[in-house]
């Protein structure tokens, strides 16, 4: 049986050491690569879960409701999540190392506005700033991780995934400490951070301007770069307005400015059906959403996302009531739910060898699953704890298993512009979940709040055990592949 017909026939894995096709031997040491790109993540995903320790603090110091706080996650969450597509379009013209170095300055200077705000819309502002660098930065990591031989990617994508799921639990614990001992706006102020570790990384420079793009051409699929705008703005509208409308009754949006945005969503959503019929190379390009099994893997990725976010969000103050304490204590307490993402991420590597892609991501959705309702449903700390540790696990792999999957399911010439979309769909799954529990808070009890966000993952996992393995394959390699990898 020849080399091709197997491709068409077997079941794919994610990614699988059994790869048909001979890895490079000047592919960087994905192990190495994997810890310099871990290191590069860590601020930004400490800014995901410090601040939400700190956010009954900030509530009570800026005068606002405690629901009103949620943007503070759900506005990095938004703009990392939007400038993912962005960069993924800049890296067509530019390496991972020059996207980073643009993504890490912005994620800086952002993050110092946030911390020097005196106003919660001054704070919004920063954070909507510095998580567009974030959204950056994650794109040239993964452009970078992602263009590796089939055993280093996982390796890579493993120890990243590893180092961003502890270091957004961890960072309750960083939170908490730096609350207590320095104050809300030092937590706000943490990601600053990046540009020392930016320099740090440096050696690996040559390693990062070689993993990037496939083609490593400035030209792809007859697309030179341009920027589709109109593309960008429908997308941004859509999201933006999604995600006003699941926080409108916490936050107090009059009833006409609600029903504005959810007209102003509605015709976002009308828009970018178009634009993607009307523009197949735009912002959105309809050959790589058409592709098997693409769509699949963000819509699961974005709810298991929702389910651990939306834990996130809630869990310090769940534990603060529980227990009486502080943001040191609901901080100390989450650490071993932190520790749970090395673990997670150590595993999935052999997962995927053994089971196909959209197997591992049914038992991770699963896991969310039952990580939301356990805090949902029981009381005390230690459920809290081990509930935020089940959606710690399955973030942490699903991170791995499914951005890993994205260059196996379309052209290596898209390859950029899928992981952008992959992760722009997971990044926005992370908004949508603090939104929707903030949301829901204001109108039914905690625990029904948090058991409704179940839904989300449990979705997931149903998307995850309806694929069919002869849909799991990507482009033929005589079709539109590129120099292979």
């Amino acid at each position: 049986m020849s080399q091709q017909t197997r491709q068409r026939t077997t079941p794919q894995t994610i990614p699988s050491g059994r790869a048909p096709a001979p890895e490079r031997t000047d592919a960087p040491d994905g192990r190495r690569l994997g810890l310099t790109l871990g290191m590069l993540v860590l601020p930004m995903y400490v800014a995901l879960g410090a601040p939400s320790v700190a956010l009954p603090a900030i509530g009570r110091a800026l005068a606002v409701p405690f629901g009103a706080t949620a943007w503070i996650l759900a506005a990095w969450s938004l703009t990392s999540a939007l400038a993912m597509p962005v960069a993924g379009r800049l890296l067509v013209r530019w390496n991972p190392f020059q996207v980073l170095v643009a993504g890490v300055v912005t994620l800086a200077a952002g993050s110092a506005l946030a911390g020097a705000g005196p106003t919660l819309s001054v704070v919004i502002v920063g954070r909507l700033i510095g998580g567009a660098g974030a959204g950056a930065t994650v794109i040239a990591v993964f452009a970078a991780a992602t263009a590796l031989p089939r055993r280093q990617r996982i390796r890579a994508l493993g120890i990243i995934a590893a180092a961003s799921a502890t270091a957004s639990g961890c960072g309750t614990l960083l939170g908490g400490a730096v609350t207590t001992w320095l104050g809300w706006r030092a937590v706000l102020a943490i990601p600053v951070l990046a540009l020392p570790l930016l320099l740090a990384a440096l050696p690996s420079r040559r390693a990062l301007t070689r993993s990037g793009s496939g083609s490593g051409s400035g030209e792809r699929n007859g697309s030179t770069g341009r920027l589709d705008i109109v593309g960008a703005a429908v997308l941004s509208v859509l999201a933006g307005s999604l995600i006003t409308l699941l926080q409108a009754h916490s936050v107090g949006l009059p009833v006409p400015v609600t029903l504005v945005v959810a007209a102003a969503g509605a015709l976002a959503a009308v828009g970018l059906w178009w634009r993607v019929r009307s523009t197949p190379d735009g912002f959105v390009p309809r050959r790589v959403i058409a592709s098997r099994g693409f769509l699949a893997a963000g819509l699961i990725g974005g709810t298991v996302f929702a389910g651990y976010y939306g834990v996130l969000f809630r869990a310090p103050s769940l534990i603060e009531q529980a227990t009486g304490g502080g943001p040191l204590e609901a901080g100390v307490l989450l650490v071993p739910a932190a520790a749970c993402s090395v673990l997670a991420g150590r595993l999935v590597g052999t997962l995927t060898d053994r089971f196909t892609g959209w197997q591992v991501s049914a038992g991770l959705a699963a896991l969310t699953v039952v990580g939301v309702l356990v805090v949902a449903i029981f009381t005390g700390p230690i459920p809290v704890v081990v509930g935020t540790a089940l959606t710690v696990s399955g973030f942490a792999g699903a991170q791995a298993v499914l951005v890993s999957l994205a260059p196996d399911l379309v052209a290596a010439a898209d390859r950029d512009t899928a992981q952008s979309l992959l992760n722009f769909m997971n990044a926005l799954g992370g908004g949508i979940g603090p939104a929707a529990v903030a949301g829901l808070s204001g109108i039914v009890p905690v625990p029904v709040a948090l058991a409704a966000l179940a839904a989300l993952p449990l979705a997931g996992l149903v998307l995850s055990l309806t694929r069919r393995p002869t849909a799991d394959r990507g482009p033929q390699p005589d079709a539109t592949r590129g120099s292979p990898r």
